[in-house]
């Protein structure tokens, strides 16, 4: 990996940019006129941690959610105003719902707030919802559903809502429940049929609002990108669920589940990850990146190294 060290941007610091907020994958900086800088790095994130960083994952998660942006802008707007760098964008900062908005197609998941895992221990009243008995995992779902959660704050974990706890809670209104819930389901309907014809399935993903300063909600982050989402390959779903074997898909699950098999991934120090595995991961991305909107990806140029180019791209906001 150290020959291509170049192409991995692990950081992107810049002391004199201000506001700067550091995500597990995003470093953010909030200028004073109101624009936010979200720079995707290839930082890759899980068990609520960073395991290590993958060649080219950054630019990948920026292209497909700027291509998936561009297809739903008719169905909500969104923060964003520019693109000055691959891995970069600039957006109106947003006032962020204090709601965790998921919408799911399939009885799929890992997480303890996943349907799946909670459907395998038994419950079947869940968000609101009731499930039947007899659903087999990854089996789609009558009609697709939101699973909202809180968000947690300082190592908390988040916890499932209704839309009755939502609004009872005050964390929205009812008239920004219904718009938020609506809004959702449109986007979700819209991504699983471009999914669909690129020979994909759009499993689940996970939506990012806010409101701009004018009250108007917006569509903030990332949208349908292979972090937000779950894909799988339509072509070999069938036999696969028939086979009670999981799902062909784009994400990070091979990196995750090699840490998972050799450690306490939340509590222990992390194994050091073979580069051959960082590397199939990297192409994973790459694929992904293709299969979702179609176009070819164009990888990062010898020189400069991709870290020097983007802090040569927010220096432009110095000042700013």
């Amino acid at each position: 990996m150290a020959a291509s060290a170049h192409r991995v941007l692990r950081e992107a610091i810049d002391p004199e940019l201000p506001g700067l907020y550091r995500g597990k994958v995003r470093d953010n900086y909030d200028l004073p006129d109101g624009r936010r800088i979200l720079v995707t790095s290839d930082r890759l994130s899980a068990f609520d941690r960073v395991l290590c960083c993958v060649p080219f994952k950054g630019q990948v998660l920026n292209g497909v959610a700027r291509w998936a942006f561009e297809q739903t802008a008719d169905l909500c707007p969104n923060h964003v105003l520019d693109y000055p760098d691959p891995n970069i964008v600039v957006g109106r900062r947003l006032e962020i719902l204090p709601v965790e908005i998921v919408v799911r197609g399939y009885l799929a998941g890992t997480t303890s707030t996943s349907i799946l895992t909670m459907y395998r221990a038994g419950q079947r009243e869940m968000y609101g919802h009731r499930l039947p008995d007899g659903l087999a995992d990854n089996q789609a779902l009558e009609t697709p559903m939101i699973t909202p959660t809180s968000k947690a704050v300082d190592g908390a974990h988040d916890a499932p809502l209704t839309a009755d706890e939502i609004v009872g809670r005050g964390l929205l209104s009812q008239t920004q429940w219904r718009q938020v819930s609506e809004t959702a389901l449109a986007l979700f309907a819209r991504g699983q049929a471009l999914a669909a014809e690129r020979g994909l399935i759009l499993a689940d993903t996970k939506y990012e609002f806010g409101l701009d300063a004018e009250g108007t909600l917006r569509l903030a982050d990332e949208i349908h990108t292979p972090d937000s989402s779950r894909y799988w390959r339509a072509d070999t779903y069938p036999s696969r669920l028939a086979a009670g074997q999981s799902p062909e898909s784009f994400d990070k699950d091979v990196i995750r589940a090699w840490v998972a098999a050799r450690c306490d991934p939340y509590t222990d120090e992390i194994p050091e990850i073979p580069p051959e595995l960082i590397w199939k991961t990297a192409l994973t991305y790459v694929e992904a990146h293709e299969r979702i909107t179609g176009r070819a990806f164009e990888p990062p140029k010898p020189t400069p190294p991709v870290q020097a180019r983007v802090l040569a791209a927010l220096s432009d906001f110095r000042g700013g």
